[in-house]
């Protein structure tokens, strides 16, 4: 099973302002084009997943604490050894951090991360009983977690519906005009709001697939996303599909270009 990622720390304000005044629109008309956008990207996105690898919520506390800062990648590269080394909780509390410290420097700020793990290994053990607890209430008092890594666990290890607010989800959800909010909690709870709650993991990830495949940060494939006609802001990158197609990114992107009406470049 596999899993995905992001940091705890405050997320930037979304960078692109919508071109077409969000004033006009009601809040049922604001609703009804989120859930529309997000079934739009289900079409895209019809099998969305976190892309953290992970076969225990324990392993996928700890790989969600790598991914700070870092791609999925790396930190994919890094975990199977450390994982096979630091089974169980008990492991990452006993464990010597100058060992645990060069398993996962190639991850960045690996002594801040280190602490975390270490941490985490002994307050699972003292409070609870060396297992992951499945509640936000108890994960948010865990070292290396915020709101953002529990809802991750939550929704990819137990199945509790969360949003995860990271910087490609809040850039969007800015970007769509579904709120000028700048706090991820704020983000969460207003995105919260539009989206019914058996939706939000599921959401979670299709977003963040749209911002790592289509909705770039600094030029987006606007001409051939799928979204553009529900998107205040269609147009902040190349609207022509040929140069769009370009930027398009992923393993969905022939799916993606298909379903813009071209053929994958």
């Amino acid at each position: 099973m596999s899993a995905r990622k992001r940091t705890d720390s405050t997320v930037p304000a979304p960078p692109a302002r919508p071109r077409r005044s969000a004033g006009a629109e009601t809040r049922l008309g604001l609703v009804r084009r989120a859930r529309r956008m997000n079934r739009t990207l289900e079409v895209a996105f019809p099998h969305v997943y976190c892309e953290l690898d992970f076969t225990t919520p324990l392993e996928l506390s700890v790989a969600t604490i790598l991914s700070a800062q870092c791609t999925d990648v790396r930190v994919n590269m890094v975990t199977p050894a450390l994982f096979a080394k630091y089974p169980t909780a008990v492991s990452y509390a006993q464990a010597d951090r100058t060992e645990l410290e060069e398993m996962i420097r190639s991850t960045g700020f690996y002594r801040n991360k280190a602490n975390s793990i270490i941490g985490l290994g002994q307050a699972l053990v003292e409070r609870f009983d060396g297992e992951v607890p499945n509640t936000l209430k108890e994960l948010v008092t865990l070292p290396g977690f915020g709101r953002k890594t529990a809802n991750v666990v939550l929704g990819n290890a137990f199945g509790v519906p969360g949003i995860t607010v990271d910087t490609h989800f809040a850039r969007l959800v800015g970007r769509w005009g579904w709120t000028t909010e700048s706090d991820p909690v704020k983000i969460e709870r207003a995105v919260g709001e539009l989206i019914e709650r058996k939706e939000w993991t599921d959401l979670s990830h299709r977003v963040i697939f749209h911002g790592r495949r289509v909705c770039h940060a600094r030029k987006p494939a606007c001409g051939v996303c799928i979204l553009a006609k529900d998107c205040p802001a269609a147009g902040t990158g190349p609207m022509d599909k040929t140069e769009a197609a370009r930027l398009v990114k992923g393993p969905e992107t022939d799916h993606l270009l298909e379903l813009a009406g071209i053929a994958a470049q």
